[in-house]
């Protein structure tokens, strides 16, 4: 019996909930400014943090005054979620659900963003239209996600599944407007940034030395297959997730 790839997402957040929670990568000061920059929301702004994950984006809008609700398909980060939300005293719900059938009306956000999620998607087009039919005409879909160059971009989902099995494929920056294009966005920004991690933080032990052999090649090769910018450091082998941040509008029809 085959394994749905929902559950094979629940599987890995779930081994990874309070790990991912902890890790001082998703909550780095300026790629955070960046990402809050991008919704752009004031006092009151509803926003919708699909695949919120452990609430790090959802509990840094709603510091700044946002109305925000996180949905996230792992029981185990809304819970991590809510404990972020309650430890720092900020209003925020929380609440399972599926990106590819969003529980809420048409229109219903101001902002409607997701970050670092695409590359788990079957079906990213469709975990995008939902967004937008939720999203309000003259509001904002931000996507946030990592977006290997197209040469590097076979390499780098090879790595990505070794690291993590819910992976499925990390578009291009290109192919990433397309998709807002065939939504019917207009695309208001497009930023990028690096984030550097050291492959031990990122990887389960079981699955580190095939990982290690895989950017060890990539580094002695020097042809940066893998996207990452792989290096070897004191304290082991490092590399560079490579993101970008897209902003559209949501126009009226």
């Amino acid at each position: 019996m085959s394994i749905s790839h929902d559950t094979r997402i629940i599987a890995q957040f779930t081994r990874w909930a309070a790990n991912f929670a902890a890790q001082p990568i998703h909550a780095e000061a300026e790629s955070m400014a960046q990402t809050i920059a991008a919704c752009d929301v004031a006092q009151g702004t509803r926003v919708l943090d699909v695949a919120c994950g452990p609430g790090i984006v959802s509990c840094s809008l709603a510091a700044q005054g946002a109305d925000v609700t996180g949905l996230d398909l792992t029981p185990a980060m809304i819970d991590q979620a809510r404990q972020l939300a309650s430890r720092r005293g900020l209003s925020a719900a929380f609440e399972c659900g599926n990106a590819a059938d969003l529980p809420f009306q048409d229109n219903q956000f101001d902002r409607v963003i997701t970050r670092y999620s695409f590359h788990h998607m079957q079906n990213p087009q469709n975990c995008l239209g939902e967004m937008v039919r939720v999203c309000r005409p003259g509001g904002r879909v931000i996507v946030i996600d990592a977006t290997p160059e197209p040469a590097s971009q076979q390499g780098y989902d090879r790595a990505e599944k070794l690291r993590d099995p819910s992976h499925t494929s990390a578009l291009t920056r290109t192919q990433l407007l397309s998709l807002g294009a065939q939504a019917g966005l207009t695309t208001i920004s497009t930023q990028s940034y690096r984030l550097e991690s050291r492959l031990e933080d990122q990887v389960a032990q079981t699955d580190r030395p095939a990982l290690q052999a895989l950017f060890a090649e990539d580094i002695a090769n020097g042809t940066n297959c893998l996207g990452m910018d792989a290096f070897h450091a004191e304290d082991g082998i490092r590399f560079f997730f490579p993101i970008s941040i897209i902003v559209w509008r949501k126009d009226p029809a």
